[in-house]
């Protein structure tokens, strides 16, 4: 097979002998540690994680127990798509535990993409290159750190189904398009995300190794056609079953809530995304001598490249520039694009496949501190984050079954600092936002907050705990149980706020041991401190409002 770039032959003639390069030791000790980090961390600083936990609880089983059955339901018409997890939990979850499971898909969302990734590698360019190793770099960035476990999952099935898609192509086109449409199917049931990377991918490949077919009418043409198959195969499976569900997420009915990245600075934060974990600096620096690798390699001219993924690499990096941020009740939409391109740039290159030992051995080097020193930079913030899950669960031990539980925080002047540094990632977004979910599995209790978008989750609310919960939440300042303005702010978002003193029985509120920017440790009058655990407090609600009139801090002229 022919590259649009050939390595240099070696200078120094036959007598140096080119090192044989095999990354499979790092990738299994890479494995290993990915698997001792879900296993000792049972809730890790990943943001989305433990609201996906209690929802595997209350499907794999917990939903049958009480007071849930008079709270939740489930209906699978909700949705089509982004509800591989959910089918997990029904189906393996009262066999395993949700437990297990939930760590073995957590493990999964780490470890899949990268994997998938090499495979791809080696079946282009044959070989364990040292290479190999590097991609398992990006089993850290912000959507997984973001906790988008099916997304995560989504991107290695669709590597892996590349892999085969890759072996199948050349033979009955027949056999081919069976294939995709079987591929499109579970990829659309995992994340409709997915089936689109797996789509760029196939489409990179269609286009092969050389990019002067663009210079054939008639290879043009067959690709065309090639291409043309393809996304038949991989769009009808999605479009029946939205035919069958035509259950859409939208923004509360707003239409498309469409919200942009409208600027240089905001595009090159979302681009960042691909490597992004608790501190910004701190990846970069881990990642630069990856980068190096490749300009090295492209001066030297020991560097082999795909071209057909070159292309969809770089449609992907226009996808990552003018996609939304939010849209349709989505968060996020532009944090896929980049890790998504930065797996296919790294699958479609093999830079230094000629090295002497000496040579092999400093690359092996230079990949093996980049990726464990990032895998240790993350083990690092998720040992942190423990003794704030500890003070979770203890106080979560003072709330009784069926109690309505509304969750706040205290929102830091800034973000810094590397005492607290799992508390945040991504420019400033707190990783905590989602512990007081654990107040379901736990304490068999109702938090507003719990996953239950139509469109993207079959749990949903019944009647009359639907009028407080929300689709989906953040962890609101505490401030706004005393800024008027700041309530009726937050009002339309958060109905749950709506009467909260009569419809909740406690407050848990969140990085508590960090003064709030509005309001410092000021609570309203009729709130009872039950315990306090550092990280977390627990406060009773009295249900009668307090007689005296409501005093509004001076802190509250900061949120209007």
């Amino acid at each position: 097979m022919e590259r649009i770039a050939a390595p240099a032959v070696a200078a120094a003639g036959p007598e140096v002998s080119i090192a044989r390069q095999d990354s499979t030791v790092a990738i299994v000790a890479f494995v290993g540690l990915a698997a001792a980090l879900v296993l000792l961390f049972p809730f890790p600083p990943v943001l989305d994680y433990a609201n996906h936990y209690a929802r595997i609880w209350l499907l794999s089983g917990g939903i049958g127990e009480q007071p849930f059955p008079e709270i939740y339901a489930v209906d699978w018409n909700r949705t089509f798509t982004n509800v591989g997890i959910d089918v997990l939990a029904t189906w393996l979850g009262p066999l395993v535990g949700a437990d297990r499971l939930a760590r073995a898909l957590l493990f999964l969302a780490i470890v899949l993409p990268p994997l998938g990734a090499i495979g791809l590698h080696r079946a282009l360019f044959g070989g364990r290159h040292h290479w190999q190793t590097a991609m398992l770099s990006l089993s850290w960035c912000a959507t997984m750190i973001g906790g988008f476990i099916n997304f995560q999952i989504g991107l290695g099935m669709a590597l892996f189904f590349a892999c085969v898609d890759l072996r199948l192509q050349r033979r009955n086109p027949a056999l081919v398009f069976v294939w995709r449409l079987a591929a499109a199917l579970l990829l659309t049931v995992m994340h409709i995300f997915a089936l689109g990377f797996y789509m760029a991918i196939v489409c990179g490949l269609e286009f092969s190794w050389r990019i002067d077919i663009v210079r054939s009418k008639v290879g043009l043409m067959r690709l065309a056609g090639r291409l043309v198959l393809a996304f038949g195969a991989c769009v009808l499976p999605p479009l029946a079953l939205y035919l069958h569900t035509a259950a859409l997420p939208n923004a509360g009915g707003d239409g498309l809530g469409l919200v942009w990245n409208d600027g240089v600075v905001l595009i090159v934060m979302n681009l960042l995304s691909a490597i992004t974990t608790y501190v910004p600096v701190v990846d970069v620096v881990l990642v630069l001598p990856l980068i190096l690798i490749c300009t090295r390699a492209i001066r030297a001219g020991d560097i082999r490249i795909h071209a057909g993924l070159a292309v969809a690499a770089c449609g992907l990096l226009l996808l990552s520039c003018v996609s939304p941020r939010h849209m349709l009740g989505t968060g996020w939409i532009s944090w896929r694009f980049p890790i998504m391109t930065a797996f296919v740039a790294m699958a479609m290159v093999c830079p230094f496949a000629n090295l002497t030992r000496r040579q092999a051995l400093l690359l092996a080097l230079i990949i093996n501190f980049a990726v464990f020193g990032r895998t240790g930079w993350v083990g690092w913030n998720w040992w942190l984050a423990q003794k704030d899950v500890a003070a979770v669960e203890t106080v979560l031990k003072k709330v009784p079954a069926g109690a309505a539980v509304l969750p706040l925080g205290h929102e830091p002047e800034t973000v810094s600092g590397l005492a607290h540094s799992n508390r945040h990632f991504a420019w400033g977004l707190d990783t905590f936002r989602h512990l007081p979910t654990l107040a379901v599995p736990f304490s068999h209790a109702f938090v507003p907050t719990l996953f239950t978008a139509k469109g993207k989750q079959p749990l949903s609310v019944l009647p009359p705990w639907s009028e407080i919960a929300v689709p989906e939440g953040n962890l609101l300042s505490i401030g706004v149980l005393s800024c008027p303005a700041m309530m009726q702010e937050y009002r339309n978002f958060t109905p749950y706020l709506s009467d909260w003193r009569r419809r909740f029985d406690f407050v848990l509120v969140a990085n508590a041991d960090i003064p709030d920017r509005y309001v410092g440790t000021l609570m309203p009058a009729g709130l009872t401190l039950l315990d306090d655990a550092g990280f977390a407090k627990l406060y009773a609600i009295d249900k009668t409002m307090p007689v005296e009139p409501l005093s509004i801090p001076t802190g509250c002229a900061r949120a209007s």
